[in-house]
């Protein structure tokens, strides 16, 4: 898959309540496979995603985000399909997500409590200006800005990717939605009239 078709499809998704299956099965293309090694995130941000991903998608009586392995769903895209510009800039919001835990509570997001990961959290999801992204989806503006998917506030593209990545995912999909996974719509044969060819 092209990268310019991920973010369509990325800007699709984010417009679509329901995600057919073809563009459901795009999104899974996206996820790497058992084996994968991560490619672009250190340890420490690898666990710095993790957290924050848990935080977002917790597990409940349902698996969260780190069952569904969407820190990997990230950097699988990070490495594959960001351009160096959107994995800078990738990068930099997550190190800085460390600052402003620094800065709060004298220490990084990971030796945070979990309250404080959590304030943290909220503060950044507060910044967003979510009223507009949603006028934005709704207006159809959203799609045509298709190369800017992984660029802007940092916690927009970590939030959605978060949420792509689990709801995309085989547990997210089968356990949290309870849906099934099956090829597109079967179309069974229609009778033929009697006298007419098929």
């Amino acid at each position: 898959m092209q990268r310019r078709e991920l973010l369509r499809i990325f800007a699709a998704a984010a417009a679509a309540p329901v995600l057919s299956p073809d563009l459901l099965a795009f999104l899974r293309q996206a996820h790497p496979a058992a084996n994968y090694s991560l490619r672009t995130f250190t340890p420490h941000q690898n666990d710095t995603v993790i957290a924050m991903a848990e935080i977002i998608v917790p597990a409940t009586d349902t698996p969260g985000a780190t069952a569904a392995r969407v820190n990997e769903f990230m950097d699988f895209i990070l490495s594959d399909w960001a351009t160096e510009q959107e994995r800078t800039h990738f990068l930099t919001g997550l190190d800085n997500v460390d600052s402003q835990s620094g800065a709060l509570f004298g220490k990084t997001f990971l030796q945070s409590s979990l309250l404080q990961q959590t304030t943290l959290l909220r503060s950044l999801d507060d910044a967003v200006d979510w009223v507009h992204e949603s006028d934005r989806i709704r207006d159809g503006a959203f799609p045509s800005s298709r190369d800017t998917q992984l660029n802007g506030d940092f916690f927009r593209v970590f939030k959605y990717m978060t949420l792509y990545g689990y709801y995309t995912s085989e547990l997210g999909f089968t356990q949290e939605l309870k849906l099934e996974i099956m090829p597109g719509a079967f179309r069974g044969c229609d009778h033929i009239p009697e006298g007419k060819k098929g």
